[in-house]
């Protein structure tokens, strides 16, 4: 049985955005079950959590003695497998894997350091100096996509792993109106989350926040 770290809760901000919700989905859309693996900061800590996740972080994964980490490397083994998440044909898969990178590396880190800003360190000096750039580079790379997207209803032919990456990257920045400010970019998103694969795995990430809640005080 495979087997996907989680946190049990998180902050209302984080919550539907931590990275084991593209594990969840990749699986839903594979037709794959899992069980999952819940975990708080007294585990993230642990030796025997650390050798699965070498830095502490969720998702990592399980399955028949294979043990990896970090999403898009758990979301491309998975897609590998999937005619749902990648095509069978050499270009069709080198193109998938293509925009499951760009995602990542091109986009997300963008994405993030404006979440980082807002979310973390907004009252900080340094931070109130920043965000402008922060918003300009955010704004730039959402504009490429959108060229890119324009005419289309996902990256590619259909719906692939790389849709499913970028997605739930583009969910960083549901802080702001940013994504909502391009009809392009917001009719894709909309798109991809329709799909019932992602509701449920939304479902299933935010099931253990709602059982787990810390009481009110």
């Amino acid at each position: 049985m495979i087997k996907v770290s989680a946190f049990r809760w998180v902050p209302p901000f984080a919550q539907g955005v931590v990275r084991d919700l593209r594990v969840r989905w990749a699986l839903e859309e594979a037709g794959l079950a899992y069980e999952e693996m819940l975990i708080g900061p007294e585990d993230q800590r642990t030796e025997t959590y650390r050798r699965l996740q070498p830095f502490g972080q969720v998702p990592a994964y399980q399955e028949n003695g294979l043990e990896m980490f970090e999403s898009g490397a758990i979301v491309l083994h998975i897609a590998e497998r999937s005619e749902a998440l990648m095509p069978s044909e050499p270009e069709g898969r080198a193109r998938t894997t293509t925009w499951m990178f760009a995602a990542l590396n091109s986009v997300e880190p963008h994405f993030q350091n404006l979440a980082a800003i807002d979310l973390f360190y907004a009252q900080e000096e340094w931070a109130k100096l920043r965000r402008p750039g922060a918003v300009d580079a955010a704004k730039a790379r959402l504009a490429v996509l959108s060229n890119w997207l324009d005419g289309r209803e996902y990256l590619e032919e259909r719906f692939t792993a790389g849709d499913l990456l970028m997605t739930t990257v583009l969910r960083i920045l549901r802080h702001t109106d940013l994504v909502a400010q391009m009809p392009v970019l917001e009719t894709y998103r909309q798109r991809c989350e329709a799909r019932p694969a992602f509701q449920k795995a939304l479902a299933a990430q935010m099931a253990p926040f709602a059982q787990n809640a810390p009481p009110k005080q």
